[in-house]
Order: structure tokens, then C-alpha cells, then sequence
């Protein structure tokens, strides 16, 4: 028998003591690890509360709960050139704007400046996604408490779990989707025969919306916009085209790079139209009238109802007209080169506004050309590398 009240000539030895495979630990020991407990507690909890306190905590919360009040809308191809449009006058009305870009097209440039100007956690947040991936678009919407999505993005992933939790939608379309019609003006009635793959993408579009909303409560605004040019008045953003995409991009940015000595001169394709001066005639549309008629759409939207809407001026111009107008807003004598015509293109095309003038009270305001191209050349002007630098 062991006798615990003898003295032992030594100190004994810290060590744990096995028994039936467990092991208990010395109550030396056993104080220390109790109190590392204690002391990684109190760190986190103090963790916590300086992530409460933090901007972007709150910020991850506002956009991920529905909240009295605000209207959360997801802006998809918001780094683009109209998509940064909407978003900053969505913010500028106190939207909540959650811009998910890509950017094969858009620009990281156009989402800083609208941080700068709106960095108040709740009011803006941008996430990097490809809109084509069903996993991502999918984790976007779980995460977040969208109100409305205003669709500027070419492409995306639609399906039953993206648009269940939608409430409205406003989707920008384009006048392409009707091809070269018989009669003028384009009204929402004329018949849908697209002759180019962008129309015929956005018919398609279309098509899927209207078909999903006929078994849905979900409010659908679809608007079929023109030409669009100009840029932000108070010179904040404006149209940046990667280099790769400039020869395919707007007729506007090829007469400030012809300006700028970017390139060489302006080539117009096409002059043997059955127009008065034989050039192609568009009807040409100031963002910010567009970006208008976007947030009108949203405030008018229903529950259970489809409104489809031309967005235009209702005066067509000709490419010589247009170009004669650039060559003013810029004060640059502007080479041009005529080319035989592209594949693809259309005659005359210009739409009627009277259905969005009356239900949605939008008239364009912004109608005169050479003023609009002269906005979007000081931006041009003090921007020559885009957002990347001003000079």
C-alpha cells in the first residue's frame, strides 16, 4: 500500500500519467492551458468587437439583408461605360449598388472613381465575377439581398435560382434587335428580325425574360435603346474601350482617337445607303438621358407586369452629320476615309418615343449632338490614356 503522506527527497518530475489509453495532465500543466484558453478568449472577443466597429463589416451586413428603405440594386457590367453611368446616378439618389464586372469590357478605373465619391459602408460595393460562370452568379445572389438588377452586362448565367429571389429586373436591350425595318420611326410594335449576332443575342435575351415572367410576379422593364454618346456632365467618368476593342467600339470614340492622332483618320463604311447624303442614319442617345430612362423604368416597374420601351431622341442623323458634328466639338479638321459597306449594317434607323413618353413621363433632353460630343471630349481630353491616367 502506498503511503501519500510521504516526503520525497526530490521535487517530482512535471509528467502525464498514462492509464487505459488517456492521459491526465498535471494540474500545473492543466493551469497554464486553462489559462491560454482564458487569455485566446478574451483576444477574440476583443477581435469581434473591433470587426463590429469596423466599415467593412457593417458593409458586408447592409448588403446581405434587405433594409426599410433602400432599394438594393445589382448593376451587372457596371464598370462599363453605360453600366457606370447607371450606377452613379443610383447612387447619387441613395440607391445601394452592388456592381458585379468581369471586366473584359469595363473598366477597374470607372469603380474607383464612384468609391471615392460614394465611400460611406452600405452605399457601393464591386465584386469581381464572370457573369457566364453558374457557380459564381449563384454565390453572388446568396450572398447578397438584391432588391432590382439593372442588366448592362453582355452575357450571363439565367437561371431559375438567379431569378427566383428577384424582385425587378430592367434589362438593356438594344434597337439591333429589330434589324433594318420596312417603315420609320421604330415603334415597340415593329417586328423583331435582327440581321447581326449582337441583335440576334438580345432577341434571344429577350425571349427568356418574357417566357420565365409568364409564370412569374417579378416586375420586367426592358429597354431597347439607340446610339448612345456624350459622357458624365461634371466630367467624372466617361467611355475608356480597351485598345483591343477600339476598332469595334462606338463611331463617337473613333473621332476622338481620329482627334487625339490616335489613329490616323476616321474611316465611315458605307456611303450608297438610300439616305439623303447615301451614310447610314442612327438616332443618337446622350448616356445620361439613357441612364435616366433606366432609373424611371425602375421606379415605374410593377409586380407581375412587362413594360417594353424604345429609348431615343426620335431623330435620326446621318454618319456625315454626326461626323461634321465631332469635327466641331473637337476644333479638329478630322481626316476621313468612305469604305465600301459593312456586313451587317443597316440603312435608317430611329425610333419613336412616344410610348416611354407617356407611361414613364422620359422625354431625351440632351438632343443637341455637337453639345453632347463636347462633353465626352473634355473627359477624352483629360483622360487620353483612360482611367489610368489624366494628363
Amino acid at each position: 500500500m502506498l503511503n501519500f503522506a510521504r516526503g520525497r527527497s526530490q521535487p517530482r518530475p512535471t509528467r502525464s500519467m498514462p492509464l487505459s489509453g488517456m492521459e491526465y495532465p498535471d494540474p500545473k500543466r492543466k493551469s497554464n492551458f486553462v489559462g491560454k484558453i482564458l487569455m485566446a478568449a478574451t483576444l477574440t472577443a476583443l477581435c469581434i468587437i473591433m470587426l463590429k466597429q469596423s466599415p467593412n463589416f457593417n458593409t458586408l451586413s447592409r448588403f446581405s439583408e434587405h433594409e426599410e428603405g433602400v432599394t438594393h440594386v445589382l448593376v451587372t457590367g457596371g464598370a462599363g461605360y453605360i453600366g457606370s453611368h447607371a450606377a452613379l446616378r443610383l447612387l447619387k439618389e441613395s440607391y445601394r449598388v452592388t456592381i458585379v464586372d468581369n471586366l473584359s469590357r469595363g473598366n477597374i478605373g470607372a469603380v474607383k472613381v464612384l468609391q471615392k465619391l460614394f465611400p460611406e459602408p452600405g452605399q457601393l460595393q464591386f465584386v469581381y465575377a464572370d457573369l457566364g460562370d453558374a457557380k459564381a452568379v449563384n454565390k453572388i445572389f446568396s450572398e447578397n439581398a438584391f432588391d432590382a438588377v439593372m442588366h448592362f452586362a453582355a452575357v450571363a448565367y439565367v437561371g431559375e435560382s438567379t431569378l427566383d429571389p428577384l424582385k425587378t429586373l430592367i434589362y438593356s436591350s438594344t434597337c439591333a434587335t429589330y434589324g433594318e425595318p420596312e417603315k420609320m420611326p421604330i415603334t415597340e410594335e415593329t417586328p423583331q428580325v435582327p440581321i447581326n449576332p449582337y441583335g440576334k443575342a438580345k432577341k434571344m435575351a429577350e425571349d427568356i425574360i418574357l417566357d420565365y415572367s409568364k409564370n412569374s410576379d417579378m416586375a420586367v422593364m426592358i429597354l431597347r435603346y439607340f446610339n448612345v454618346i456624350g459622357s458624365d456632365p461634371e466630367g467624372r467618368l466617361g467611355e475608356a474601350p480597351k485598345p483591343e476593342l477600339r476598332e469595334h467600339g462606338r463611331i463617337s470614340g473613333a473621332c476622338f482617337d481620329a482627334a487625339h492622332g490616335v489613329i490616323p483618320g476616321l474611316k465611315v463604311k458605307g456611303t450608297d445607303y438610300k439616305t439623303h447624303d447615301g451614310t447610314c442614319i442612327r438616332d443618337y442617345i446622350d448616356v445620361t438621358d439613357l441612364v435616366d430612362a433606366h432609373v424611371k423604368a425602375l421606379k415605374k416597374a410593377k409586380p407581375g407586369e412587362v413594360g417594353i420601351y424604345n429609348v431615343g431622341t426620335g431623330r435620326g442623323r446621318s454618319v456625315k452629320e454626326f461626323v461634321e458634328a465631332c469635327k466641331k466639338a473637337t476644333g479638329v479638321e478630322i481626316k476621313v476615309d468612305y469604305l465600301p459597306r459593312r456586313p451587317g449594317d443597316y440603312a435608317e434607323v430611329f425610333s419613336d418615343p412616344t410610348k416611354i413618353r407617356r407611361e414613364l413621363n422620359w422625354t431625351a433632353q440632351l438632343t443637341d449632338l455637337q453639345e453632347s460630343l463636347q462633353i465626352a471630349w473634355r473627359w477624352q481630353k483629360a483622360h487620353r490614356d483612360g482611367y489610368a491616367a489624366a494628363s
